[in-house]
Formats: structure tokens, sequence, C-alpha cells
């Protein structure tokens, strides 16, 4: 079998490449949990690089796509029912669910996401939205839950990564199109090409606003438990996605016909005020 400490160096390596800022973010975990959040990480970015491989002559279409994240999915199986592999990155997540006990069963629901994203995306309605998000987001909160402090809350930690995802696709719903990518149900594909709002997509977007305000409220309790580094680190984002809601709340729900996201300083400038000025607790309704 491979070398653990090689296999979990090579994760390390993946994510400082790939996600630098989590990568600083997750040197701030004690020393026990960082590696298998690097493990983590090297699982999932390895189906990302499979889905965004589109174009390209190794997997040129949805079919190969998905067919690659079936391969890789089955090395997990594989892995995790001999207990090590000789991939460093299955090596080592194989040790990772066995050493922190986690629920890496579960990833086969983050799979069937990812397979969604191989071709165009057209969500039929909320209950295959909250599919699709229980899979990509739900999954990886859960994973992580007992790796920042939060074991009991692993349904409420998945929920938070709900709350962000969803606030990206409300925000990035004219990156998502260009992308062939539509994943709040009930857009128009004919207004979302001219970029013009009317009643009903504002409608429809307030609806997912509040949506993702909820999530965040009924979450709000977690920050406390987890380990001091994360608090901050989820308090800030925290404030920085609930900036973008109301960006979003400010512009009259059109996100067709503005931009969504913030300018930097903006993010920058919510994230610092966020590390002095307690976030409020937000309605429940």
């Amino acid at each position: 079998m491979i070398d653990l400490e090689a296999a979990y160096a090579t994760c390390a390596r993946m994510q400082r490449r790939h996600d630098p800022t989590f990568w600083w973010a997750t040197r701030r975990l004690p020393s026990d949990v960082r590696p298998a959040v690097h493990a983590l990480y090297g699982y999932v970015r390895g189906a990302d690089e499979i889905v965004d491989a589109r174009g390209r002559d190794e997997l040129p279409d949805a079919p190969s796509r998905r067919a690659a994240l079936d391969d890789w999915e089955r090395e997990l199986h594989d892995g995790m029912a001999s207990g090590g592999s000789e991939h460093p990155v299955i090596a080592a997540l194989v040790d990772a669910g066995a050493r922190h006990d986690l629920p890496l069963d579960e990833l086969h629901v983050y799979m069937d996401s990812m397979r969604v994203d191989c071709g165009p995306v057209r969500i039929a309605d909320d209950a295959e939205l909250d599919r699709y998000m229980n899979g990509s987001a739900a999954t990886v909160g859960r994973l992580m839950a007992p790796l920042i402090g939060a074991p009991a809350r692993r349904e409420d930690v998945g929920a938070l990564g709900v709350a962000f995802q969803l606030t990206n696709f409300i925000r990035d719903v004219r990156e998502d199109w260009a992308m062939d990518r539509v994943y709040l149900p009930g857009l128009d594909e004919g207004q979302l090409d001219r970029r013009q709002s009317d009643d009903a997509v504002r409608e429809l977007v307030a609806r997912h606003v509040g949506r993702a305000r909820l999530l965040f409220s009924s979450t709000l309790d977690v920050d406390a438990e987890t380990i001091p580094h994360v608090r901050t680190g989820m308090r800030v984002a925290r404030a920085v996605y609930l900036r973008v809601l109301d960006r979003v709340e400010a512009m009259g729900f059109d996100v067709l016909g503005h931009r969504a996201s913030l300018w930097p300083w903006q993010a920058a400038w919510t994230g610092t005020r966020a590390l002095f000025v307690p976030t409020p607790a937000l309605p429940a309704g």
C-alpha cells in the first residue's frame, strides 16, 4: 500500500495549488484534523476536475465525464472495502474516514450531484434543487462537522453549506447561464439570454433569498460549537454572504440585469466589520 504520509502530502499540495485561501484556513485547524480536510478536499477536487473537463480530448462529452465520475467513485468504494488504495487521494481519505469516523458513504450523494453538472443543467423544481444541494453542499458539510468540532451538529452544518450554495446560485445566475446551467427552477431561458427580469423572475429570486436567509438564521448557533479559528471564519463568511443577499434585495431581485456579486472592497469591508460587530440573530420567518 502507498505511504500514508506521502498520500496526505499530495492532497495538501492539491489544496494549496487550487484553493490557497481554503488551504490557509485549513492551516488554522488542529494538527490532528488538518490532514483529513486535505484528503476530503483532494477527493472533491478530483470530481470537480472531471466535471470541468468539457471540451478536453480525454473527456469530450457528458457521458465520458459521467463514466469518469463512476470510476472515481468506484476507486473510493474499493478503497473503503479493502482499507487502503494505491491512489494517494483515496488512500488518504480512507484513512481519514477511519480515524475520524467520517460518513464517507455519503459521498455517493455528492457524486450524484456532480453527474448533473456534466451536461447542460436545468433544475426542474424546488425538490430537485434540494436534492442537488443536499448532495453537493450538505454532504460536504456533514463530513466536515466532526473535523471542525461540531460532530453532534452534522445536519446543521450541512444546512449551512446549503445556505452558502443557494446564495451562490442566486448571485451567479448570469455566470451559470454562460456555462449552460440553470440552477434556480422556473427561470425563462429567453429572459436569461436578454438579461431581462419581469415580476415573476423577481418574485422567484425573492423567494430563494428568503430561503437562504432562513437557513442562515436557523443555523446561527452552530458557530459557537465549532473550534475558535473555525468560528471566526464562519462568522466572516456569514457576514459576506448575507451582504450578497442584501445587495440582491437592494437591486429589486433583478439578478438578470444587474451584477449581484460584491466588489472586492465590499467583501473585505464586510468581513472586517464582522470581526468586531456581532452578527444579529435573523428573524425566523
